[in-house]
């Protein structure tokens, strides 16, 4: 099974495959960044998200896309804008017959580190340990990407109880 995490953004959209095989076998697939022009207009932006995460989903064939839920502050726009970016993830993977789970920013710095108010390098650290990432190099948006798809592993394991 392939897992494809999505932490959803209009400036960087990190995205994070892994892939499950046996109970504990975890395996890096690919990592990144998606990064819209910020000089275009949102709905350009939003274009190149979509377009971009549709090669992804067919170079990979994921069976599953987790993505973070939008985390309501006190900036209400940019929870707003955070939201398209989130929704044109989550219509690709339908228009792929992708299954989507969402799960709350608290909710998987619980799964990975076992803090729900872990900070990002501590997430970071978890992520790499836990998929034997010798180089912590690599931007907290991919990081984030797949610490949600470790997250929506370890649910999966924990409905398996």
């Amino acid at each position: 099974m392939v897992i494809l995490g999505i932490d959803p953004g209009l400036i960087n959209t990190g995205y994070g495959l892994i892939q499950i095989s046996g109970k504990n076998n975890l395996k890096v697939v690919d990592f990144g960044i998606i990064s819209p022009n910020k000089k275009e207009k949102l709905s350009n932006r939003l274009k190149t998200i979509y377009d971009d995460l549709s090669l992804i989903i067919k170079k990979y064939s994921p069976n599953i896309l987790s993505i973070e839920e939008v985390f309501f502050g006190k900036n209400v726009k940019s929870a707003l804008l955070l939201g398209h970016a989130r929704g044109v993830s989550m219509l690709c993977a339908s228009n792929n017959n992708i299954p989507v789970f969402e799960y709350s920013p608290r909710k998987i710095k619980q799964s990975i580190t076992g803090n729900g108010n872990a900070d990002k390098s501590q997430v970071k650290f978890m992520v790499s340990q836990e998929l034997n990432l010798k180089n912590m190099d690599f931007p907290d948006d991919a990081s984030d990407a797949l610490a949600i798809a470790l997250c929506h592993n370890n649910q999966i394991k924990l409905n398996e109880l």
